[in-house]
């Protein structure tokens, strides 16, 4: 007879992983199907709609925005971009950006809940008994856990799922990763939520937005600056370390 104990351990393992599972399925089946529908074209095709739809039903369609930013966000489903740019257009820069940021964290949240609960305490486990260089490498993220958190959200170059998965393999609190998420991408959301609020020139003209504006200079090196802040406590640790060997 199979041993009941280990059933039952097998079992909530994987009643544990299955959200994750789930959002990874949804994820990979999304990459495919909804790229024509969560398009720069389709919103363009469908403004006007959008719209007045926004001037009879406000509240439903703020609603109804910040759902689907989260169910974006939280299966990793394209059109994340396009989704902020949507929250400028229909909104404005504020608060547009903030209902970005709201979605955004929410979906964020939910991505890193599942994660966490399916793969990242038993990984977290097994990195925080290993001896070496992981070891090293996750007693220096936990040490510097803010910085680090903040420095993922404000470089443009790390994907936003991976800031998500990330940390919940690494054993960071649900606080720190929702304060984290939610003030971290603020710079990034104000700047594309404003690409979004003059879509109406660009719809007008028949352009496309710019979407590389994030990395001209009036825009980056600030927020390069921002990095260099959140830096700056880790690289605070390391020279008082070396003074005190």
């Amino acid at each position: 007879m199979p041993d009941m104990t280990q059933t039952t351990q097998s079992s909530g393992s994987m009643a544990k992983r299955l959200p994750l599972l789930i959002i990874l399925a949804v994820a990979a089946v999304g990459a495919f199907t909804l790229k024509d529908y969560l398009s720069f074209r389709a919103l363009a095709d469908n403004r006007e709609a959008l719209i007045a739809f926004r001037d009879a039903n406000y509240l439903v369609t703020v609603l109804g925005f910040i759902a689907a930013y989260v169910v974006i966000v939280a299966f990793s489903l394209p059109g994340a971009t396009i989704a902020t740019l949507t929250g400028g257009f229909l909104f404005a820069t504020f608060p547009g950006f903030l209902f970005n940021v709201v979605g955004a964290t929410l979906g964020a949240t939910a991505i890193f809940t599942a994660a966490r609960m399916g793969f990242g305490e038993k990984l977290g486990a097994k990195l925080e008994a290993s001896e070496g260089p992981i070891k090293a490498i996750k007693d220096g993220i936990d040490e510097n856990q803010w910085s680090m958190l903040f420095l993922i959200r404000l470089v443009p170059a790390v994907p936003f799922f991976v800031a998500n998965l990330l940390p919940a393999f690494l054993e960071v609190p649900l606080r720190r990763f929702v304060i984290s998420t939610f003030f971290g991408i603020i710079p990034g959301a104000v700047v594309y939520t404003s690409v979004g609020a003059g879509l109406g020139e660009v719809f007008a003209k028949g352009e496309t937005p710019n979407l590389g504006i994030i990395f001209e200079p009036h825009i980056i090196l600030p927020i390069l600056g921002l990095c260099v802040l959140a830096a700056l406590p880790i690289a605070i640790k390391a020279v008082r370390g070396k003074s005190e060997l």
